[in-house]
């Protein structure tokens, strides 16, 4: 099998902890893993991942319980991580040192991991996740409104189910997820001192949308407040605020790919 760039797509899966993890790998240049997030998957992805290898070796993997990954009885944030560590493991038995670029949910797993394993990537890109918000975003008083939300997403998941792009997680256990989330982002400023490499953060200017009824506009208050956050306490990381929702990664998937081919690094990456 070919990708765009016209050279070999490798396709194969790893096991971790009982399940199995479905790992794609093509391109040329330096190599980089594309982490997804929470609901999202590699399939999801494939327009940003097609771009990035025109330069890049690029590996793309799904989630427990998401896309052709197995389902799994626990979903958490530490089960996630688990997963990004295991597709990571694997790639360095033949020495890769990759670009880790997360997005959402997959950008603070990116982040946990660089700060937890020192020397394990060649820098960070983080796409609209792993922002430290002032405020956690699952609150008492938008809990209706999210459970409806995610009840509804669930009911609509069905259709993909079988398919690349499915999402095996409850409205429940998305719910769940979500609040770890805001626990894990509340401490997040003390993870990226520990980082020793390059990070780009690339943060929608309007997560939650365009309107201004209901919570949207303080959720967007608040995610532009956490990425101000964070260059103020980081100057050292490189911030770029995209005119866009959390879509962001199809809607501006070209935009986002230049950034990460100006993404600094540091030597050693194979």
């Amino acid at each position: 099998m070919t990708n765009d760039d016209g050279g070999p797509t490798r396709r194969w899966t790893i096991r971790y902890e009982g399940g199995t993890i479905p790992l794609t790998r093509g391109g040329r240049g330096r190599p980089l893993v594309l982490c997804p997030g929470l609901n999202s998957t590699q399939a999801d992805l494939a327009e940003l991942a097609a771009l990035l290898r025109r330069d890049h070796d690029v590996v793309t993997f799904d989630l427990r319980g998401h896309g052709l990954a197995s389902a799994s009885d626990r979903y958490s944030f530490a089960a996630f991580l688990g997963d990004l560590a295991a597709v990571l493991a694997e790639l360095r038995r033949d020495g890769t040192v990759p670009v880790l670029v997360g997005y959402s949910l997959g950008a603070d797993l990116a982040v946990h991991h660089a700060s937890e394993h020192p020397g394990s990537v060649a820098g960070l890109v983080l796409i609209d996740g792993a922002v430290p918000v002032p405020e956690p975003f699952v609150t008492p008083d938008v809990l209706p409104e999210f459970r409806a939300m995610w009840a509804d997403m669930v009911e609509r998941q069905r259709a993909a189910r079988g398919t690349a792009r499915q999402v095996l997680l409850t409205a429940g256990q998305i719910l769940a997820v979500n609040v770890e989330i805001d626990e894990v982002r509340a401490g997040i400023l003390d993870r990226y001192r520990r980082i020793d490499v390059p990070v780009t953060m690339i943060a929608s200017t309007s997560m939650a949308g365009r309107g201004t009824d209901g919570h949207v506009a303080r959720f967007n208050r608040n995610w532009r407040a956490g990425v101000d956050r964070l260059a103020r306490a980081q100057p050292r990381i490189a911030v770029h605020r995209l005119d866009a929702d959390h879509g962001l990664v199809t809607s501006h998937a070209a935009a986002i790919a230049r950034i990460v081919r100006r993404t600094p690094t540091v030597p050693g990456g194979r």
